[in-house]
């Protein structure tokens, strides 16, 4: 089976990892789930770096990263270059922090298909 990508396809897999409700939940694909992966353990990491990382062309990590951001899960910071000029460098939001919205979202969702249980049947 392919990986998970709506709450139904993340019901019928047998032991789901982290991975798997992170793209469920948040939406998004198995690469930006391995940037964020990734920038736990590297935090302060420009596109760059992530890219050397993860084997993968820069600019791409660069959409995983804009897509991570828009979802609320990487930070960006700018840096100052001794040099001058700046770069741009990501950090993973905490893990605790990314556990307590997967919460949030799956009894959100939990609670919204009880609602739709309760109300099948009623009156009409």
């Amino acid at each position: 089976m392919s990986r998970p990508e709506s709450f139904r396809e993340l019901m019928l897999v047998e032991d789901p990892g982290f991975a798997d409700v992170m793209r469920c939940v948040f939406g998004i694909r198995e690469h930006e789930t391995e940037a964020y992966l990734t920038l736990l353990d590297a935090p302060d990491s420009t596109a760059k770096e992530l890219a050397d990382e993860l084997d993968r062309d820069r600019s791409n990590v660069s959409r995983s990263l804009s897509t991570l951001r828009e979802k609320g899960l990487v930070e960006r910071r700018r840096k100052l270059l001794d040099g001058g000029g700046h770069v741009y460098c990501y950090a993973a939001e905490p893990l605790p922090a990314v556990r307590e919205r997967l919460h949030e979202e799956l009894d959100a969702w939990t609670e919204f298909v009880h609602g739709r249980i309760d109300d099948f049947g009623g009156p009409e």
